[in-house]
C-alpha cells in the first residue's frame, strides 16, 4: 500500500552501483529510512540523485510497513524549489548545520507534524533571510528546536538581570550553579532574548559578533549533549564557525 507524504532529507548514502539509502523526516511517519533503487543512473525518466540532497523538501509516494526499518519510495518530486539555500555558501552551511542537529536529535520513528512544520518553515525563512537574520539563524533554530524535543530552557518572568543559565537543568537562575555547565550573565541574557523571539525576522534586532555566536553555538551543542543520551558532536559546527 502506498502513502503520500512530504519529506525533509536528512542524510543520503550511496548504495551499490545505482541506489541510495536516504534518511528523511517525513510529515506522516516521522523519521524514516528509504532504499531508492536506480536513482544514480542517467536513464530517461529516472529520479535524479540531486533531488535527495540534505535539506531538500520533497513530495513522496512511499511504501510503508511499520515492522520494517527500511522502506521504499515509489515516486518523488520537489515540494519546494529554494532560491538560495543550495547555491549560497553561507545559507547552505547553516541549513546543513540545522539538518545535522535535527538528525542527531531524533531517535524514534514517530509522527510529529509540528516538528516537521517547524523545520520546513525554518528552511523557507532561511532561504529568503537577509544576512543579519541568517547569521543568527543557527542559534534561533537550535533554541526553538528544544521545544519540540522536550527540553526547552525554562524562563522565569520574575527574574531580572543579571542571571545565569544552568545548562544541565535548563533553567535561568540568580546565582551560578555548583558545576561548570552554565552560561554567565551576558550570554544567559542573550539566550533569554532569543527565546522570546517567535519569528526569524526578529533576529535583525539582535546584533551579535562572531565570538558571541561561536560561544553560544558551542553552548547549545553542550546543552544537547546534556539532555540527549549519546548525542554526538556536530561535524558542521566547525565549518559554520568559519563561514559566519
Amino acid at each position: 500500500m502506498t502513502h503520500q507524504t512530504k519529506a525533509i532529507i536528512l542524510q543520503t548514502v550511496k548504495y551499490g552501483e545505482t541506489s541510495l539509502v536516504v534518511t528523511a523526516l517525513t510529515c506522516r511517519f516521522g523519521l524514516q529510512t528509504y532504499l531508492i533503487n536506480g536513482v544514480r543512473t542517467q536513464k530517461k525518466g529516472g529520479t535524479k540523485a540531486g533531488m535527495f540532497q540534505p535539506a531538500a523538501v520533497l513530495d513522496m509516494v512511499v511504501y510503508h510497513q511499520d515492522q520494517k526499518n527500511l522502506q521504499r519510495v515509489k515516486e518523488a518530486s520537489w515540494a519546494i524549489l529554494f532560491h538560495h539555500l543550495f547555491s549560497d555558501v553561507i545559507k547552505n552551511n547553516i541549513a546543513l548545520f540545522m539538518i545535522e542537529l535535527l538528525h542527531k536529535s531524533i531517535r524514534q520513528p514517530e509522527e510529529n507534524t509540528h516538528l516537521f512544520d517547524f523545520t520546513e518553515d525554518a528552511l523557507l525563512h532561511l532561504d529568503t533571510a537577509e544576512p543579519a537574520v541568517a547569521a543568527n539563524f543557527p542559534l534561533f533554530f537550535s533554541l526553538h528546536l528544544t521545544h519540540f524535543l522536550g527540553f526547552r530552557p525554562q524562563s522565569n518572568p520574575n527574574l531580572t538581570p543579571p542571571f545565569y543559565l544552568d545548562l544541565s537543568e535548563g533553567t535561568f537562575i540568580k546565582e551560578p550553579p555548583p558545576h561548570s555547565h552554565f552560561l554567565d550573565t551576558s550570554m544567559a541574557e542573550t539566550i533569554s532574548e532569543l527565546l522570546k523571539m517567535q519569528h526569524p525576522g526578529e533576529l535583525v534586532q539582535l546584533p551579535l559578533n562572531k565570538q558571541v555566536r561561536r560561544t553560544l553555538l558551542h553552548a547549545m551543542e553542550e546543552y544537547y549533549t546534556l539532555h540527549i543520551p549519546g548525542f554526538k558532536k556536530l561535524r558542521t559546527l566547525q565549518v559554520l564557525n568559519e563561514v559566519l
